[in-house]
């Protein structure tokens, strides 16, 4: 966790030296959420990679979901913020696979399963979501797993 938090201290002070606001808030607001998770945790305990992993991952599901909302009600402003914000915590993710490599490793856990139809979604995308976890978004898996089976 500690390289985390000192990549993001060390990007904080380039984003208030170079006035970048919503870059500046996106980072603050990382590390807000990961120091709530440690003190969630314990201080006798770091947080591990997953630990990191999940809060990012909800952090760019709580930016994807406020971007959704504002379209709906036509808030361009908020859009962009809420998408430069987005791009920053995207940034501190590890690289995203592409449809294809996602598709690939699904059908490997359909038949490591042996999955048969749509009875077995829920087992399928549970087992994806833990292979996959931070490198594929939640609904792509689940689009993918529902066209495969």
């Amino acid at each position: 966790m500690a390289d985390i938090m000192d990549k993001l201290l060390e990007d904080q002070r380039i984003a208030m030296k170079a006035k970048e606001e919503p870059r500046l808030a996106a980072i603050r607001m990382i590390r807000s959420a990961l120091q709530n998770a440690q003190i969630a945790k314990g201080a006798e305990h770091q947080l591990s990679e997953e630990d990191i992993l999940a809060v990012l991952s909800k952090e760019v599901r709580q930016r994807r979901e406020a971007i959704e909302e504002a379209n709906k009600v036509g808030r361009a402003d908020i859009v962009s913020r809420e998408d430069e914000g987005l791009q920053v915590v995207l940034g501190y993710m590890p690289s995203q696979l592409s449809h294809e490599d996602i598709s690939t490793e699904i059908k490997k856990i359909i038949s490591d399963l042996g999955a048969a139809g749509p009875n077995d979604r829920g087992k399928v995308i549970g087992h994806s979501m833990k292979i996959l976890k931070g490198r594929a978004d939640g609904k792509v898996v689940a689009s993918i797993v529902d066209e495969l089976l």
